[in-house]
């Protein structure tokens, strides 16, 4: 299992096509702190309610000087779909192959209902412009999370 992220940390980088199928590379954001969050599947209940979120606060995010990228193993159609019907205007990325949430220490073992399997774990890495990881935080709750993520990097609410 790959290890959890910590502050200091270099964050791994990586290259994944976008809702538009596009090529979208961490490196593209060096210089500003990026929100990179994992989450399981578009157009879910949870991941509808955290990306809405997001959406929701892009532009005091960016305003402080915050990107948002969210990744998850979707296809690019259906990254695309759930772009479109929530009016998301932040890059979705698919990490078909999971192999960005693994470097990512974002996959790993579940339990769910007293069932044990390996899937992404909802995570939110924070990417300091200068490709540190400046805060990792796992297994985190899709209600609710981004305003705690804002309370922890002590923005206005």
């Amino acid at each position: 299992m790959p290890e959890p992220l910590i502050p200091g940390d270099p964050a791994p980088d990586f290259t994944l096509q976008n809702a538009q199928g596009q090529d979208v590379s961490l490196t593209d954001f060096r210089g500003r702190s990026t929100v990179v969050y994992f989450y399981p599947a578009a157009s879910t209940p949870g991941c509808t309610k955290q990306a809405c979120d997001f959406r929701d606060s892009l532009a005091s995010l960016k305003a402080s000087g915050y990107d948002v990228l969210g990744i998850s193993p979707d296809p690019v159609g259906k990254l695309a779909a759930f772009a479109a019907t929530e009016g998301l205007t932040f890059p979705l990325l698919s990490d078909a192959d999971h192999a960005v949430a693994e470097a990512y220490g974002a996959w790993g073992e579940k339990k769910n209902y007293g069932r044990t399997y390996e899937g992404l774990i909802r995570s939110t890495v924070v990417v300091g412009p200068d490709g540190t990881v400046a805060l990792a935080q796992y297994n985190v709750r899709a209600t609710g999370h981004v305003a705690k993520l804002r309370r922890d990097l002590k923005l206005d609410p």
